[in-house]
């Protein structure tokens, strides 16, 4: 097993690619702490996740419970061996549409607080520990209407960069996992049922070289490459899991005729 012997927090853990990344952690013999705002779904994640891993509300804007989270995965399983700042959200901040508190939430959640997360575990980080951060292909893909989240997922790069250059000395490796569109909760408010959703896929499918969209599990199992040994050479670098919609984008269907 790939992390036996090591121990995990996992923001946002309670659903999404947060929830698969810790499934895939406790299978490959991880001890995991896992925080998310809603306890009903962390109770359920936990009971399925089984004794290796520790439930704990926290929402990831408010520092000093992020700061009591790592001080509670680390009572439970000792010094932490690996950080997914995983925790994040979208929103749609068009210019001429958008109020103050929208844009400045999405900064807050998703640059803010991954900082003050690293920050909050780094001291309880054992040497050669992995930190990685989510990031998305939105930061690059220039969608309309979605100025705050980009900025914010390339924040995330950035901010990536600066802290593998901090934390080198300590063997420390910090790098980012970047989804394309993927099959996980974040898009019920666009899309809040079976047949709107199946709308969305068909229509972002196409934009996809492969062709679907992505599953959490695929993007997990990135997050566990970059946890694990197996990239024990791979610093303040980003992953794109998105079927080649940055990569190779007019390999898509939709350029095809």
């Amino acid at each position: 097993m790939r992390l036996a012997n090591k121990t995990a927090l996992i923001t946002g853990g309670n659903s999404g690619i947060g929830l698969a990344t810790a499934r895939l952690f406790v299978a490959e013999g991880a001890q995991v702490a896992i925080t998310g705002r809603n306890q009903a779904t962390l109770e359920a994640a936990a009971k399925e996740l089984g004794p290796n891993a520790l439930a704990i509300v926290a929402d990831a804007t408010d520092v000093a419970a992020a700061e009591r989270a790592v001080a509670r995965a680390v009572e439970k399983f000792g010094k932490l061996d690996i950080v997914f700042a995983n925790a994040g959200i979208s929103d749609n901040t068009p210019i001429g549409g958008t109020a103050l508190a929208a844009f400045e939430n999405v900064i807050r959640t998703n640059i803010t607080a991954v900082f003050f997360t690293v920050q909050a575990a780094a001291p309880h980080l054992n040497d050669g520990a992995s930190i990685i951060l989510n990031g998305s292909v939105i930061s690059v893909l220039g969608n309309p209407g979605y100025s705050a989240y980009a900025a914010s997922k390339a924040g995330v790069r950035a901010m990536a960069r600066v802290m593998a250059s901090e934390l080198s000395p300590r063997g420390i490796r910090v790098n980012v996992v970047a989804p394309g569109a993927a099959r996980t909760p974040i898009w019920n408010r666009v899309a809040p049922n079976a047949e709107a959703f199946a709308a969305l896929d068909q229509r972002l499918s196409r934009t996809i070289p492969l062709g679907r969209l992505g599953e959490a599990d695929e993007v997990a199992k990135t997050v566990l490459f970059l946890a694990s040994d197996d990239s024990s050479n791979v610093q303040g670098a980003e992953i794109f899991v998105d079927g080649g919609a940055t990569g190779s984008p007019a390999g898509a269907p939709i350029y095809r005729g």
